[in-house]
């Protein structure tokens, strides 16, 4: 692209959750960039902000949840289309199926040699040593969880209606303005 990207990173503190295998990757920091899709006679451009990562993936960017509103873009997944209104019409995005395959053994080749944290191993290793009824998950006692009122001031119990009568919300009047 021709651009300094560096200079033109800010910082960022959200991290990328499932992109790489690991517990959390950390970004560089993120710009905001120009974005086209079409031809110089039908266009779309919008503004979008990205997130910029120093690991190695089969993506060079993915245009994820707050960009595909902006340029009110719809995706179809298996026929890797992505549709969006442009100036005259809808605009059409297609893909080719041969590189997204390729894409998606890259990714999986990636995962596959790519080591999982020390941490990580070492939960696992401790989860092997354990008998499966020390695995189980404890069943909640019912009310167990309720939040009583610190005093008996005016309050209302409301069912959840989650089916669970159990499940209730409680309305004070005694509460701090806040």
């Amino acid at each position: 692209m021709g651009l300094n990207i560096i200079e033109m990173l800010t910082p960022t503190s959200s991290p990328f959750y499932r992109i790489v295998p690991s517990n959390a990757a950390i970004p560089l920091g993120q710009v905001v960039l120009l974005v086209t899709f079409g031809t110089k006679k039908h266009y779309r451009t919008e503004y979008i902000r990205f997130k910029v990562a120093d690991f190695e993936t089969s993506h060079h960017a993915i245009l994820g949840r707050p960009a595909l509103p902006k340029f009110m873009a719809i995706p179809h997944y298996v026929y890797l289309i992505l549709k969006m209104l442009g100036p005259k019409r809808v605009l059409s995005l297609r893909e080719d199926l041969k590189k997204s395959y390729k894409c998606d053994t890259e990714a999986v080749e990636l995962s596959t040699t790519t080591q999982v944290p020390n941490s990580i191993q070492q939960v696992f290793a401790a989860s092997k040593k354990l008998s499966p009824t020390e695995l189980e998950i404890p069943k909640n006692k019912s009310g167990a969880t309720k939040v009583k009122p610190a005093n008996d001031m005016d309050s209302k119990a409301i069912n959840l209606e989650t089916g669970d009568t159990s499940k209730t919300a409680l309305i004070s009047t005694g509460l701090d303005a806040k």
